[in-house]
């Protein structure tokens, strides 16, 4: 698979970058696996992303990634280290990469922009992005306007990089439709939320598990749109009209999610949380979402 040859890993698998979850024991994980891991930096320091990036290439030979959210306030203390000591792949999201695209990709490191929409995904492209993630809005946290469905096959239309599918995939079925739809690979956030790895409290995994296919909701407006479970949070985030006590009730709400508070967290997952039924390590997700990329015979025919 060209994406494969491309991120020098075994299976066109990406754990999505989940902010401030997505830590080195998650990420050494699934590179191990043969997926790739991608480290968040949000809410990460200088130091911290230096002792993380430390802990993961101690621990794994292969490949990962790192994910930049452009809408962190230090995302200027943050570059210098990757460029100071280049990683394999950046991934960007919530905004334009094209001030330190040239140079990171002069070092050898590739990024892949997150895009929501063909227009996006061109400019990334002239900017010389390695490849890109299509994220439907069936994806959970932040999301756009048009579905994974939609989004990933006009996408493939319209670039010449590898486009990789994320959005509502969660099953190997999730995997081979998303090849169907002419994506090279696939990034997967909500299956990676059960994952024995993933550093959230036994809430937020047990929410996950139990959800059915109406289990989420979507709060907010325009780029403030949140796609998360529902819960006694999102339900007061619904009911009000007044974007202070929106602000107010929302500020700190995943930090709180990730340690378990059930009525007062922002417990982000996307629509395919419905689909997810165990707690697992995370090299058994890698592997049964592998069983849907498709093989060097069906690839011939």
């Amino acid at each position: 698979m060209h994406l494969t040859r491309l991120l020098h890993i075994q299976n066109p698998i990406i754990q999505g970058s989940m902010a401030r979850i997505s830590t080195p024991a998650l990420v050494i994980a699934v590179s191990e696996a043969g997926g790739l891991g991608v480290l968040t930096t949000t809410g990460a320091t200088a130091e911290s992303l230096q002792q993380d990036l430390k802990t993961i290439r101690a621990a794994t030979k292969k490949s990962f990634g790192v994910n930049l959210m452009l809408q962190q306030p230090n995302i200027a203390e943050l570059l210098p280290v990757l460029q100071a000591d280049p990683v394999p792949v950046v991934f960007t999201s919530a905004g334009n990469p094209a001030p330190f695209m040239k140079e990171l990709l002069g070092l050898g490191t590739k990024v892949i922009p997150v895009i929501p929409n063909v227009k996006i995904a061109k400019k990334m492209m002239a900017l010389g992005a390695s490849a890109i993630v299509a994220e439907g809005l069936e994806s959970g946290g932040h999301i756009g306007t048009e579905t994974t469905m939609a989004l990933v096959p006009q996408v493939v239309a319209a670039v010449t990089i590898p486009v990789i599918a994320a959005g509502g995939i969660g099953t190997a079925a999730g995997v081979k439709a998303a090849f169907a739809l002419g994506a090279s690979g696939v990034q997967v956030g909500t299956a990676f939320l059960a994952a024995e790895q993933t550093p959230v409290h036994n809430n937020y995994k047990q929410m996950v598990i139990q959800a059915d296919d109406n289990g989420t909701v979507v709060t907010g407006t325009g780029g403030d749109r949140v796609r998360g479970l529902k819960n006694a949070l999102t339900e007061k985030l619904l009911a009000t009209t007044d974007p202070a006590t929106f602000e107010q009730l929302s500020r700190g709400s995943l930090q709180r999610a990730i340690e378990g508070d059930v009525d007062r967290g922002s417990f982000m997952a996307g629509q395919i949380a419905g689909a997810i039924h165990e707690i697992r390590p995370a090299k058994a997700i890698v592997t049964e979402l592998a069983k849907g990329v498709p093989t060097i015979i069906e690839d011939l025919f």
